[in-house]
């Protein structure tokens, strides 16, 4: 199969844990019932969004929340790309997107591995390090469509990794992400065009809906762009779910016009990982 669809859930998350999981577990069947093969669900979905929130919200995996993706994910045959949880292991937090299978099972654990420490003067300041750590691992799973790559939110801003995850096969790269009223605006659609358009791959990107009360405003517009630059499918602010059909024969079309990948000077540079996944 050359094109599937991907589904990416755009959810409004509250403070209360469980609707959070039930609404997501609702948006993720409806999105298999529209023919979805992929689904993406936010960064931080089962919980706000902030420093303060991690600890309280935070979970082992296996535990709470991931049932409930693998149950989701098993019901409905698809594969779920779960977003991101605080995750809680060995006295550390992590901020962790779980992958599982068709059949239930996990396939991948992506802690987000370039932490959110950012100071925009008069704007915005946020330290994620100030009660996360960073992962060490670069995380890809395989579909029968084709291989995916992950990354989470501020990884995205890291062309390394997409390149990396490119040369090693990757058609598509997932990032749920949080982006904020300030960087949303400024780089969100720029960092997925510019991914996509570097690596020739189609980025996908799932954002909480704005909640104009939180703590943290995410910016929304979660989008899937084609390895032509071009975006495909974009969410408003508001709770949605999106869709786009993942179309492999095109992406080797753009490969074949524009050959950049096989035109690379690898005797004068590269970019490689240190650590494998």
């Amino acid at each position: 199969l050359t094109t599937f669809s991907l589904a990416v859930v755009q959810l409004r998350v509250s403070k209360i844990k469980a609707d959070n999981l039930g609404r997501a577990q609702k948006l993720v069947k409806e999105a298999a019932g529209q023919g979805a093969k992929v689904v993406v669900l936010p960064e931080c979905f089962n919980s706000p969004y902030g420093t303060g929130f991690f600890a309280e919200y935070a979970e082992k995996i296996p535990g709470e929340s991931t049932r409930v993706l693998s149950e989701a994910a098993r019901d409905c045959g698809v594969y779920l790309v779960g977003g991101s949880i605080p995750e809680k292991d060995g006295g550390k937090l992590y901020n962790t997107c779980s992958v599982f299978g068709p059949d239930g099972k996990l396939l991948v654990k992506h802690r987000k591995i370039h932490l959110f420490d950012i100071d925009v003067p008069g704007k915005i300041r946020f330290q994620e390090s100030e009660t996360l750590s960073p992962g060490n691992r670069l995380s890809m799973f395989e579909t029968p469509f084709c291989k995916v790559g992950v990354g989470i939110c501020y990884d995205i801003r890291f062309a390394e990794l997409a390149h990396i995850y490119a040369k090693k096969g990757c058609q598509l790269l997932v990032y749920p992400g949080a982006f904020n009223m300030t960087t949303g605006p400024a780089h969100w659609e720029l960092l997925q065009r510019g991914r996509a358009v570097d690596n020739q791959v189609y980025v996908a990107t799932a954002s909480p809906a704005r909640d104009e009360s939180a703590s943290y405003v995410a910016w929304g517009h979660s989008s899937v762009v084609n390895p032509w630059g071009e975006v495909i499918s974009k969410a408003g602010p508001e709770e949605s779910v999106v869709y786009a059909d993942i179309d492999l024969q095109y992406l080797a079309d753009v490969r074949q016009q524009i050959p950049i990948t096989t035109q690379r000077r690898n005797d004068l540079y590269s970019v490689n990982s240190v650590q494998e996944g």
